[in-house]
């Protein structure tokens, strides 16, 4: 019986021709999803799911796909699908992550245009019959200076448009290299610096812990006075109270918003504001990218239903059914070594190198080291896959490489993630035992043997009578509970490193109070679920 996919939302028809020439049967519903209950008694008919975002995809949907075996987003955001739960169930979730990027581009710069310009507000007055010449005095783009917050690759595509506009470009991202600056033409600042000095600051970043209200309230008073906001990213990287203040205060010239915090915005801060412009998520929403991302998630979907190839998706790296057995471990370790030094780096990192030795090598290396990508960008980039990883690394300037070698210890299998930052190196080693699971076994060059916890304390400290005790005292005050602790040291009296599994969540002050004690070097909070 050849494979069913179902269409619940809105795409282009040449998908479902797709489908049909590989082979596949398809029903195109698009306006299934809207109706939950009726999809969830229609899914259990069908191998593949085809969606947009009005699509919910949740466990309880999952629950009744027995035969669902791929979901594919024709676009980027997954936000819409419950990923672990298609995960525990084998269901491989695809997206496109790339197929839209010019189109986010434009509207970011035609945004700046009218918010230069005045445009909405010049229509709307010469419609209504007024023509009020001298209300509307706009600036001149050419010779303005761009900020880009986040330069990956709707912020590269801005950031080009700007420099053929002939503004001077400055770019803030944690993870784009002074190379990869100087290749794209722009100035790699940090954000104060970037606040300080931008007319137009557009905004090309996820809504991660780390991004979220990026343009605070305290942010927004360090911009240069008249100065413009855009942002086509995310709701959420904006206080939008404090830049409606903002603008009532005079200090901000103007902003123009295709995102909000809460969506669909039927009402926000900013409406009414004269001098900001809002379009409705109108980013990806071109005839060309929506027919691009269609085309692109039926092929993807077509090679998995009907070949077993796996490309873009969000919880699996590309790897063949029967090679998933025996590289899960692997890839998990690769993973979690990867989010470790992403966690623990306090600047970008530059260069990647991931060491091989023993039996591992003999398996597919570059799997593994896809998932250790992942897990190294994952701290900033919240939505990145290990298939996706790779590339965006390379857009961000991020140099990787793979090395292989014979083993040269005790361990049968060993990987070693090298991280080089402009602040130093760090370097962290794993293997998996027989009882298939993976753990740190050296940071640096200090031994420790840990395995990998949902909730982790990192510390790095001077090896001193007393310390642990001290430490353990301030878990016990903020009613901390430990589950398992990990030490080791370069030599008695020397440096020391510790791995401590928590049960839950660690409060601020707490790690606070840890970064204070005498002999403490580095306290991160570290994250493995």
């Amino acid at each position: 019986m050849p494979p069913r996919v179902l269409i619940s939302d809105s795409l282009s028809p040449a998908a479902a021709q797709i489908f049909r020439l590989r082979g596949i049967e398809v029903d195109c519903e698009p306006t299934l999803g809207k109706d939950s209950d009726k999809l969830a008694a229609a899914i259990g008919d069908y191998d593949g799911l085809a969606i947009r975002s009005a699509t919910k995809v949740t466990a309880d949907l999952l629950q009744r796909a027995s035969r669902l075996k791929v979901v594919g987003r024709a676009g980027v955001g997954v936000d819409n699908v419950d990923v672990p739960a298609a995960t525990a169930r084998g269901v491989i979730v695809m997206n496109t992550p790339f197929g839209n990027s010019v189109t986010a581009a434009e509207h970011a710069i035609a945004l700046m245009f009218a918010l230069a310009r005045e445009i909405p507000a010049a229509d709307a007055s010469t419609q209504a019959g007024k023509w009020e010449k001298n209300r509307f005095m706009g600036v001149e783009i050419t010779g303005k200076t761009l900020g880009v917050v986040g330069c990956g690759n709707i912020g590269s595509n801005v950031a080009e448009r700007g420099i053929g506009l002939k503004m001077r470009v400055i770019a803030f991202d944690p993870y784009l290299t002074e190379e990869r600056a100087r290749t794209l033409g722009v100035e790699k600042v940090e954000l104060d610096d970037l606040l300080a000095r931008a007319d137009f600051i557009t905004l090309h970043t996820p809504l991660t812990a780390h991004t979220k209200n990026i343009l605070s309230a305290e942010n927004i008073a360090k911009t240069k006075k008249g100065a413009r906001i855009v942002n086509c990213a995310r709701g959420g990287l904006v206080d939008e109270e404090a830049l409606r203040k903002a603008l009532d205060d005079g200090h901000i010239a103007g902003a123009a918003f295709d995102v909000f915090a809460k969506e669909p915005a039927t009402e926000n801060p900013l409406f009414g504001h004269p001098h900001v412009v809002c379009t409705p998520h109108l980013g990806a929403s071109t005839s060309e990218a929506q027919e691009k991302v269609a085309l692109q998630i039926a092929e993807q979907m077509s090679d998995y239903l009907t070949r077993g190839a796996i490309a873009n998706a969000v919880n699996f790296p590309s790897i063949t059914a029967e090679e998933a057995p025996r590289l899960k471990p692997f890839i998990e370790l690769a993973e979690k070594l990867g989010l470790f030094a992403g966690q623990v780096a306090r600047a970008g990192v530059e260069k990647l190198s991931v060491v091989y030795e023993g039996a591992v090598t003999l398996e597919k290396t570059r799997a593994m080291t896809a998932a250790a990508i992942s897990g190294l960008l994952r701290p900033i980039l919240e939505d990145i896959n290990a298939v996706a990883a790779p590339v965006v690394a390379k857009e961000r300037g991020v140099a990787v490489e793979e090395i292989t070698r014979e083993a040269q210890g005790d361990y049968e299998s060993l990987i070693t993630l090298n991280a080089l930052t402009a602040q130093g190196e760090i370097r962290v080693s794993g293997t998996v035992f027989h009882d298939g699971k993976p753990r740190i076994i050296r940071i640096g060059d200090i031994g420790v043997d840990a395995e990998f916890s949902p909730s982790m304390i990192y510390l790095t400290n001077e090896d001193r009578p007393g310390f642990i005790g001290r430490f353990a005292g301030a878990l016990g005050d903020a009613e901390v509970n430990i589950a398992t602790f990990a030490l080791g040291r370069d030599r008695p009296g020397g440096q020391a490193v510790a791995l401590v599994a928590i049960d839950g969540d660690l409060p601020a002050r707490a790690l606070s109070k840890i970064e204070r004690l005498p002999g403490v070097k580095q306290a991160v909070t570290l994250k493995f679920s």
